[in-house]
């Protein structure tokens, strides 16, 4: 039998049928991704998945493909593969800067290979290179994880798009390290690994994707698997439209065809008591090596009711431009929800943060949970709009800052509701870390349909605290409620885990967790190859104080056999999982260390990886087809994927993310910067326009609006109408140094206006505006460098420096009006950093 399964929330999206600029085409043909296949088996409660990437070169020139995407961030990578020319390559897991080597020397030599590396907690890339003209190749990796459990339900979330992140600091000098759409910064080193170019909306689909997940409902305990496959189908819920089929085994869910990779996959079903039990897990891995375990603590009842502690709650809203949209709708009402939840003897603030900190009207402190300041605070909450770039690091210190020394007898808890959408996530972590014990219990809720799930989920795991992920309206409800009853009532508290016999060592995580009501959790370890049995001890503290206690007996399993699965080593599986959870634990650890501790984490975490043959941040996979030489002459062109706009990103929310949209009576803020360009001497004739489209948008959206607009444009000297060609021209000016181009081309053609950028010798055009923009252009840029507009039959050369934040740009014009196409060439000399007080030059010339 066939059905639809219902979907967590419909929402439809409709996009023109206009092409967007980088859709399709790359500047030597089609982009190489075609096809994206995922395939996982949930047994029990844990997921293998398999993730197949197609790539295609239509051009006539040998390529690298870079493609950076999203994995479940507590998934393990145990395999990759590379499928070329009808041969299959076992790809191998080296310490990263060994696997990097041998993928240069690969391509040097003419060689086909691929290599995935981990960029973040979540975040992957790949590239293939030396893949001939009109070869197809494809690579696949293979992943196994266990599903997360929250009230009485099982998640298996599948991301499917890195979305626009928005990138905090002061640009370093020099070539960025990777091809992304954001410069290396001083706060995030490796910001141009984790940022891929966006697709605009309005195109056909470019990837094709097939997902199928099947459900094997024999692996539960102590229930038939009749009716565990019926529990499971009363209850499947999908975040995208699909299909499940009821095979006499298995259930299958498929998507339907035409579904895009703009979203996260999200299935979810049922999880009955039998299936959901305390347990230990203790299985072989060698003779000679240490084996692995895996402890499952299911929350006992709550203790009988007692007088609730008073809670110091600091709610923190991330309002920037990201959060444009049904986001910041979502935002507003999970905070105003849970500060009208707050009881009398509480005390309470928000702060609503982008570029600065905002407070309420008494908010500037903890403030008693009155009837009067919590509709106060209500009030000046729906006034909060979506502005700005995200600068989590001043307003998580902010948070940090307001408690006492004396409210060591209040529950202290920080509510963070955001999006996540940042790349600096290690420099935020290391800075929570440095609050030690004084830290308060962190919640977080992260809304969005493409989350920045790994960094919510290790920040609310340093706080002890709880992730909740809302990826509708519709789902934001039941997260409230969920977030309500966990703010500051834990089940468990001091957890500790002893084995009596000792030899039990590497527990992951380090720091063990609380334990909050109908949310299991799992503790693993390592313990020496010569036992045959496990015993813990488990003990803990009830939130009254009391005591709570368990002992487990695990005896070894030598290996599990899982049905229709090939293959399938329960050992390796859980070492896996082991090594997942380890390699985790000690890259927060390092992220949070002094140097001097970080050469020994780095070692056990490659330690650590290679032996789990489970994929980090400090080794990589290289696959390297040496068959033969297909590109002797070693000539390459770099292609790196454009990705889709997330579904309910706003084009302005993606152009806030990446830190380019200015906002509304302030100076504009980029992701690559801390500081704002200068805009103008006559920032207020920009800044009272009426037009509120002209307030908010990147240059892209600003040429749509003048392509759409009938405003007269003749004339940049006349007002109002010159505020928005201000602003376009500061727009431009900026975005050509985010992007390290050495130029950009203005010219005017017979039908249009021609617009290019110049980056590291190639040529990347723009979307064409209305050709009246060229003189109002001209004008503008005439203005900025003090001279005259050419006439025409005339030429023009002039230097001039344009402010930038925290740098001077130094700029070289020409203004050629003399042939039959009248052109501007900016060409950038120079970026003066004066940030700190030598200052740096970063010369852009090639």
């Amino acid at each position: 039998m066939t059905r639809t399964i219902p979907v967590l929330d419909d929402v439809v999206e409709t996009t023109s049928s206009e092409g967007g600029f980088g859709a399709l085409e790359t500047s030597q043909g089609r982009l190489p991704l075609i096809a994206v296949d995922v395939r996982a088996l949930i047994s029990g409660l844990s997921a293998q998945t398999t993730v197949s990437q197609t790539f295609r070169n239509s051009t006539d020139v040998f390529l690298e493909a870079t493609y950076i995407f999203p994995l479940p961030d507590r998934a393990s990578v145990t395999s990759f593969e590379l499928f070329v020319a009808g041969r299959r390559v076992t790809g191998l897991l080296k310490e990263r800067g060994e696997a990097r080597a041998d993928y240069d020397q690969a391509i040097r030599k003419g060689h086909r290979a691929a290599i995935a590396e981990e960029e973040r907690s979540g975040v992957f890339s790949i590239r293939v290179g030396n893949l001939p003209p009109h070869e197809t190749v494809q690579v696949r990796l293979t992943l196994v994880g266990p599903l997360p459990v929250s009230d009485g339900e099982a998640t298996f979330r599948f991301p499917l798009v890195v979305a626009p992140r928005y990138t905090p600091g002061i640009p370093l000098n020099g070539e960025s390290v990777g091809l992304g759409t954001t410069s290396d910064t001083d706060h995030v080193p490796d910001a141009s690994r984790v940022t891929p170019p966006l697709l605009l909306p309005g195109f056909p689909n470019p990837v094709r994707l097939t997902l199928e997940v099947k459900l094997d409902p024999r692996a539960s305990a102590e229930s038939s698997s009749d009716s565990v496959a019926a529990h499971w189908l009363a209850g499947l819920r999908s975040s995208l439209h699909a299909t499940v089929i009821e095979a006499h085994d298995l259930l299958t869910v498929r998507l339907h065809p035409g579904e895009r990779l703009n979203r996260d996959f999200i299935l979810s079903f049922p999880v009955s008591g039998q299936e959901l039990r305390t347990s230990l897990r203790f299985q072989r891995v060698s003779e000679t090596t240490p084996h692995v375990f895996a402890l499952t603590i299911v929350p006992p009842r709550m203790p009988a009711a007692t007088k609730p502690t008073p809670r110091d709650v600091v709610f923190i809203l991330d309002r920037s431009g990201s959060m444009e949209g049904w986001k910041m709708v979502a935002a507003r009402r999970a905070i105003a929800r849970m500060v009208d939840s707050l009881l009398d003897h509480d005390r309470f603030t928000v702060l609503a943060f982008d570029n600065s900190i905002d407070w309420p009207p008494e908010g500037k402190c903890l403030m008693a949970a009155t009837n009067r300041l919590r509709w106060r605070t209500l009030e000046w909450l729906g006034k909060v709009d979506a502005r700005g770039g995200t600068e989590m690091e001043p307003a998580l210190i902010a948070a940090m800052r307001l408690w006492d020394a004396d409210s060591s007898d209040r529950d202290r808890a920080i509510v963070f509701v955001t999006d996540g959408q940042v790349t600096g996530e290690d420099r935020l972590l290391k800075t929570i870390k440095k609050y030690g014990q004084s830290l308060p219990r962190i919640y977080c809720v992260g809304v969005d349909r493409a989350v920045n799930a790994a960094f919510l989920k290790r920040l609310s795991d340093l706080g002890k605290g709880h992730c909740e992920l809302v990826e509708s309206e519709d789902r934001l409800d039941h997260a409230l409620a969920n977030i309500n009853r966990l703010i500051g009532k834990p089940v468990l508290t001091d957890l500790r885990v002893i084995a009596p016999e000792g030899g039990v060592t590497d527990f992951a995580p380090a720091n063990l967790p609380d334990v909050y009501v109908d949310r299991p959790v799992t503790i693993y370890g390592r313990v020496n190859s010569d036992r045959r049995a496990l015993r813990l001890l488990v003990s803990a503290h009830h939130p009254d104080g009391s005591d709570w206690s368990l002992e487990l007996i695990g005896g070894v399993a030598d290996k599990i056999s899982e049905p229709n699965q090939t293959s399938v080593d329960g050992a390796n599986t859980l070492l896996a999982e082991w090594g997942r959870a380890r390699v985790r634990d000690l890259e927060d650890r390092y992220v949070c260390t002094h140097d001097s501790e970080k050469t020994v984490l780095a070692q056990q975490i490659v330690a650590a990886s290679l032996e789990s043959h489970t994929l980090s941040r400090f080794t990589a996979y290289v696959a390297v087809d040496d068959s033969e030489i297909v590109n002797a002459g070693g000539e390459l062109n770099e292609v790196l994927q454009p990705v889709e706009r997330p579904q309910g990103f706003a084009a302005k929310a993606c152009a806030a993310a990446l830190g380019i949209v200015p906002t509304l009576g302030k100076r504009m803020s980029r992701g690559f910067a801390a500081s704002a360009p200068q805009v103008s001497s006559r920032d207020d004739d920009l800044l009272d326009f009426d037009d509120e489209e002209f307030q908010s948008g990147s240059v892209d959206s600003m040429l749509a609006e003048f392509t759409e607009t009938s405003i007269d444009f003749s004339s940049a000297s006349e007002e109002p109408e010159e505020a928005p060609i201000i602003r376009l021209v500061d727009l431009f000016l900026s975005e050509v140094i985010a992007r390290k181009a050495s130029e950009l081309r203005i010219e005017l053609s017979d039908h249009s206006l021609d617009i290019v950028h110049v980056e590291n010798g190639r040529t990347v055009p723009r979307d064409s505006p209305p050709r009246r923009l060229f003189f109002p252009i001209m004008q503008r840029l005439c203005e900025l460098a003090k001279i005259q507009k050419p006439q025409p039959n005339h030429s023009a050369t002039a230097h001039f420096e344009y402010s930038f934040g925290p740098n001077k740009v130094s700029i070289q014009m020409l203004i050629d009006r003399t042939g039959p196409h009248e052109k501007i060439v900016l060409s950038i000399v120079s970026v003066n950093s004066l940030a700190s007080s030598s200052a740096s030059t970063r010369s852009f010339w090639k």
